[in-house]
């Protein structure tokens, strides 16, 4: 009982800060969405990608769910690992390429997956940067607060929402924060989608 309260308090949480940023648009392409929004106390903007995918949830899901294979898809990635799932609650391990001169970074997030009343799927990314010693070739990113919401529509669609405001850590330059920001939804959905529909 416990967990699940403190479950619903974090998701509500989540949802709430969310609702309060102020959502800007800063790129339409390809079928995707991309909107930026200014994080109080944080130089770095959280951004939401929303994309529509035609397939059933089961589909959506199978490929998150995909480990092995889920660097095929996401912006960057170099490496993922499951280390626990436990419930409904999953630990990754993931290393991402940075251009030179950046040094890479890797991140420890735990996802929390919840099926909500209408048939949707939430799942809640945060980071967990102690659960595993830094390797010392990597800058291990201090802080994630992110969801996937994943909503059915009528027809066999999906419509997919990413949604994150990351704490990279170390120094990285302007440039490559504002461009990071559009680049990672963008692509990241532009990648599920095409596992998905078999592109």
């Amino acid at each position: 009982m416990m967990r699940f309260s403190v479950l619903a308090m974090l998701m509500c949480a989540t949802a709430a800060q969310a609702a309060e940023r102020q959502w800007q648009l800063e790129r339409e392409e390809d079928g995707v969405s991309v909107y930026l929004a200014d994080v109080p106390g944080s130089k770095y903007k959280a951004y939401r990608g929303v994309v529509t995918i035609n397939g059933d949830l089961a589909a959506v899901q199978a490929v998150q769910e995909d480990v092995a294979g889920s660097c095929a898809w996401i912006f960057s990635c170099q490496q993922q690992r499951l280390l626990e799932t436990k419930g409904d609650v999953s630990e990754l391990y993931t290393r991402f390429e940075m251009p030179w001169p950046v040094k890479a970074r890797d991140s420890v997030i735990q996802v929390t997956t919840q099926t909500d009343a209408d048939g949707s799927v939430t799942r809640l990314l945060k980071a967990v940067p102690e659960r595993l010693p830094e390797e010392k070739d990597f800058v291990r990113v201090q802080r994630v607060d992110g969801q996937w919401h994943l909503k059915p529509l009528d027809g066999g669609k999906v419509e997919v929402t990413y949604e994150v405001h990351t704490e990279p850590g170390g120094s990285v330059p302007s440039w490559l924060a504002n461009s990071f920001v559009v680049d990672a939804p963008l692509q990241t959905l532009q990648g599920l989608r095409a596992k998905v529909e078999g592109r």
